[in-house]
């Protein structure tokens, strides 16, 4: 597939770039991808929560009544779970939430997304560009002139200017990557794919395998 290359005020520059078909053209791979999501978002979980259990609850461990003859449960100490204010029962503890795929399923489920990209017209490619001073203003004009201002958006390139990323970070809707660090749920979770030619040569080198 063969897309033009768009210049940073939004004109046709008249030159194409080739995106690979091994890449862009490949037969996509649902639950590859519904695994690829659920694996991501759950590595987002910091799974720092605690309940308080028996042996850590504050509070007096002295027996309130006796065993046998009250009628009423056999609860020990004011610590227990059956009580207001008791412990917590199989309470949650902090724990990692994330789990291994195998590489050849996460690849095959970038290449499933980035198609995905490709077969619903949702890239645009635009020529490499820095600025000389980091100007929010001069992002949101690009983004805008590609017709992507009101779009979430995520821009790839092959290595971020240190202007461009300050430029970036106070836009909403607008966000940068390098094309190294792609991964499905980013490219699902953008509306649009903003691909500098740098970037689409080096996505084309780099998950074709």
């Amino acid at each position: 597939m063969e897309l033009a290359v768009y210049n940073i005020k939004g004109e046709d520059t008249g030159r194409k770039v080739t995106l690979s078909d091994t890449v862009f053209g490949v037969e996509p791979n649902d639950h590859a991808i519904y695994l690829t999501v659920r694996q991501y978002r759950a590595n987002q979980r910091q799974g720092t929560h605690k309940a308080k259990e028996r042996s850590e609850q504050v509070g007096s461990t002295r027996k309130l009544f006796r065993q046998k003859g009250t009628g009423g449960a056999r609860r020990g100490d004011i610590n227990s779970p059956l009580l207001r204010g008791g412990a917590t029962v199989f309470g949650p503890r902090p724990r990692s939430y994330g789990f291994k795929l195998n590489k050849k399923l996460v690849r095959l489920a970038r290449r499933s997304a980035l198609t995905y990209k490709a077969k619903n017209s949702e890239i645009v490619v635009v020529e490499n560009f820095d600025f000389e001073a980091p100007k929010t203003k001069s992002f949101a004009e690009i983004a805008k002139k590609l017709g992507v201002g009101e779009t979430k958006a995520l821009f790839v390139m092959t290595e971020i200017p240190y202007n461009v990323r300050l430029s970036v970070r106070n836009l909403p809707k607008q966000d940068v990557l390098e094309a190294r660090k792609l991964n499905t749920y980013q490219v699902l979770d953008a509306r649009k794919l903003v691909l500098t030619e740098d970037a689409v040569v080096e996505i084309n080198e780099t998950f074709e395998a």
